[in-house]
Parts: C-alpha cells; structure tokens; sequence
C-alpha cells in the first residue's frame, strides 16, 4: 500500500507540474505576441518583455555614436586629471560617464544623480561599468578641480592651485578639440535681435531703437561678444 500510495503522489505532481507548464508556456507566448488594447486614445499595440532595459534618454544612443566616431568622450577620460589609489575607486569613465548623464538629464544637484541608478541602458550605451553614486561624485570632481580653503597652508595652497589649474587646462584643450574643424570650415552667423520691453529702470535696460514705443519705452538688446 506504501509503494501505491508514492505512485499516487507522484502521478498527482506530475499532473500538477503539467498544468503549470501549459499555464506559464501560455503566457510565455502571451507576452511574446502583440496585444491590441482599445482606449479611449484609440488603438495600441503592447508588448511585454520581462528581460529589457528601459532608459528616458532613447535619443542617447545617437548622440553616443557621434561620440564613438569622433572620440571626443575617450579622450576627454583618458586626459582626465583624475586619479585613484584605491583598488575600490571607480573608473574614471564612471565618474565622467555619470557627470555627463546627470548633465545630459538636466540634473541641477549632486542628489538627483540618484534618479539615474534605474537605468540600465545609457550606461553601457556610453561604455560605463555602472552609475556611481552622487557622494563619489561630489568627491571625484572635488578631487578634480579642489576649492581653496582658508585652513590651507602654503603648501596645500600650492598644491590646490596647481590641480585647479591642471583641471581648467583639461577642459579648455578637450573644448579646442571639439571646435577645431568647426574654425577651419567658413561659416555665416545668421543673428536677429529681438526687441524686448523693459518699463522704468531696471537692471541692464537702455534707451534704443524701438519701433513701437519710441523714446517711451527701454528696450533690450542681446549683445553678440567676440574674445
């Protein structure tokens, strides 16, 4: 009775482990196959894929092949004068890679840096290992360009202004670079200036051309400066 009583209990998890198969290949197939939903917008495909990545940056992976053609970003990390000890530091290309992102996704503060942690497309579109998060960046672009403190003493003080200065050649030779062939190609500046009222007297308003209001209104006109 023992041994029929092992069959009966096999033979019923065996038919449970069918029912469930047939019930998860169902839906395998389910989300492999477009669904048609009716809303009140009208008509939509969806799909389902339980395996993707997702990013709000979509228009990322263009401007990323403009970086791999021109290796304007591979060189902006390899000249970067950044540079760790720390076996656990991350890479440079993290740290710039996150730099550029959190700019890219119109991020203002260290802390926002968080809500790109979820993505999991724009770092490997750039190359990155991964998102670091926004105290190792405070730290890296810190370390980059460090700020003169009061408590410094000449040497530190030294030291402080030599980093800033290897930070700001950094920059300034990675900015010549991407403009070069823009200088050696003519151009035509195209600029129409635009008439904007300014009622009294504020800041930076003067007395010119207005064809509206002449001489009763000051308006103001963007300046085009050239160095």
């Amino acid at each position: 009775m023992s041994d029929t009583k092992w069959c009966e209990e096999d033979f019923a998890q065996s038919l449970t482990y069918q029912a469930c198969k047939e019930v998860i290949d169902g839906y395998e197939k389910l989300i492999d196959e477009s669904l048609r939903v009716k809303t009140l917008g009208g008509v939509y495909e969806v799909q389902w894929n339980a395996q993707g990545k997702a990013t709000a940056m979509g228009q990322l992976a263009f401007f990323a092949e403009f970086l791999e053609a021109s290796g304007l970003f591979e060189n902006w990390v390899n000249s970067c004068p950044l540079r760790y000890t720390s076996p656990n530091a991350p890479e440079v290309k993290d740290v710039l890679g996150t730099w550029l992102l959190g700019i890219m996704d119109g991020q203002q503060r260290y802390a926002h840096i968080g809500r790109l942690r979820g993505d999991g497309v724009s770092p490997e579109v750039l190359g990155m290992n991964h998102i670091i998060a926004d105290d190792s960046l405070r730290r890296a672009l810190q370390a980059i360009a460090p700020a003169p403190k009061a408590r410094h003493n000449a040497e530190q003080r030294a030291a402080q202004q030599a980093q800033a200065l290897k930070a700001e050649q950094w920059m300034q030779a990675q900015l010549r670079h991407s403009i070069a062939q823009a200088t050696k190609t003519g151009w035509i500046l195209d600029c129409d200036t635009t008439v904007k009222v300014l009622y009294g007297h504020q800041d930076g308003a003067v007395v010119s051309y207005n064809p509206h209001k002449a001489g009763q209104a000051q308006p103001r006109h963007p300046h085009l400066l050239d160095r």
